[in-house]
């Protein structure tokens, strides 16, 4: 299924990016929303050299800076929230069970109260974890139910695809889990999810090579509340952290995150990963890509990194079925 002129485009586009910010390593995979063919899958790393070479590895596993949307649609569909309900981040530091929970403005005074809504496009970790431990409090196995009802961490296997595992997840960790800590999701497996977003709730196999399409899961959660989280995805391009994906030639819709993965007394030598995910157009989904960038110290940013190369893509994309 690959399209051999995008894989090299995509390849080039990625490798400058990696090579702008000093990153580790990197991935794109531009999969079609509706037959859940991939038309690029590229991984690059760099080892000892400036030269970043192709992974042989596509389906490492690490927590996500993408899992907020996610937690906000499970949320959604347990009926205890809607993405206008306010919830208070204070100063941008929350204090649960002895850990600390960080926005990334918390040196700034943090976001005070604000919709869930405008907790996904400002990436707030407290407004999601707090979002969901009011709808779950009662019952926090029920999220982990609720994501398993939405095929959350599919597939397992691709065909083509090798060393594919099921996530690997702590489920007696709520808070963490809700904002992408406390778990190990491929790429492939989270761009899966959002895909099913794009295509009004149905999850599709991605696939390697032209077989019939499968369908994983026929409807992941009720129209109402995929309407409602693509209606805050396209949101997060206009106005909140997801403007460096915006585009002039297409509507686009989408998310960004940003996940610490080692903590060092160092803090140059922490390594983190930046992500986005998004789809276009945004009114008649073609395709989805996602892109997760590793690299060690600040300045990090899903948005800013990750988020300009998926604009760099679907721009190129854009021009190639113009012309």
């Amino acid at each position: 299924t690959i399209d051999s002129t995008l894989q090299i485009n995509a390849t080039s586009i990625l490798v400058n990016k990696l090579s702008e910010i000093n990153a580790l390593s990197g991935q794109v995979i531009i999969m079609e929303v509706q037959t859940g063919r991939i038309k690029a899958l590229v991984g690059l790393e760099r080892k000892d050299s400036a030269i970043y070479q192709p992974c042989n590895n596509i389906t490492i596993q690490q927590p996500t800076g993408l899992m907020q949307p996610i937690s906000a649609l499970a949320a959604l569909e347990s009926g205890n929230s809607k993405l206008s309900d306010i919830v208070d981040t204070g100063n941008g530091i929350y204090l649960y069970k002895g850990k600390t929970i960080k926005d990334h403005n918390w040196s700034r005074g943090g976001y005070g109260e604000i919709t869930i809504e405008q907790g996904l496009v400002v990436s707030s970790n407290i407004a999601i974890a707090k979002a969901i431990n009011n709808a779950f409090d009662k019952n926090p196995q029920s999220y982990f139910g609720m994501l398993d009802k939405m095929s959350y961490g599919k597939p397992d296997s691709i065909n083509g695809i090798a060393n594919m595992k099921p996530i690997c997840k702590d489920t007696t960790s709520l808070t963490w889990f809700s904002i992408g800590y406390s778990q190990f999701i491929a790429p492939i497996q989270t761009l899966t999810f959002y895909n099913a977003i794009a295509n009004n709730g149905k999850m599709i196999q991605p696939q390697l090579y032209k077989d019939s399409t499968i369908v994983i899961n026929p409807q992941i959660a009720s129209k109402a509340s995929i309407d409602s989280l693509k209606q805050a995805l396209l949101f997060n391009i206009t106005n909140g952290l997801g403007k460096p994906a915006y585009s002039d030639k297409v509507t686009v819709a989408g998310i960004q995150g940003t996940t610490l993965l080692t903590t060092n007394e160092d803090t140059t030598k922490n390594e983190y990963v930046a992500e986005f995910c998004g789809y276009f157009p945004a009114d008649n989904p073609k395709y989805t890509i996602i892109v997760s960038i590793n690299k060690t110290g600040l300045p990090v940013s899903g948005g800013l990194m990750a988020g300009d190369v998926f604009r760099q893509l679907t721009e190129y994309i854009i021009n190639l079925k113009l012309n």
